[in-house]
């Protein structure tokens, strides 16, 4: 019974990250907010038509939020290694993608 309830609450903590991110970087304004909130339209169109997609294939709402939070993970990575990178404070580990701190 509390599987549905924490998975649903572990994206709302995880996704408090990522908006958090992602409003720092739109407030800085520039060509990057712009391609930021260019992806986020997208990504918002893609997941309709996941959920959609994923629903009618038979999955379970828990297999949908699980979706959900790989890809709130995989923004998560890519925005906190983007602030890494342009903060000069991290450079990429052996081109894994994930930064390390100097």
């Amino acid at each position: 019974m509390l599987g549905p309830w924490l998975t649903i609450t572990l994206l709302a903590l995880e996704s408090s990250e990522v908006i958090g991110l992602r409003v720092s970087k739109l407030a800085n304004g520039g060509t990057d907010a712009q391609h930021e909130a260019y992806l986020m339209v997208g990504e918002k169109i893609d997941a309709v038509v996941d959920v959609g997609v994923r629903l009618l294939c038979g999955a379970t709402a828990v297999n949908v939020i699980n979706r959900f939070r790989e890809k709130v993970a995989a923004n998560a990575r890519r925005l906190s290694n983007e602030r890494l990178a342009a903060s000069g404070h991290g450079h990429d580990v052996a081109g894994s993608g994930l930064l390390a701190s100097r």
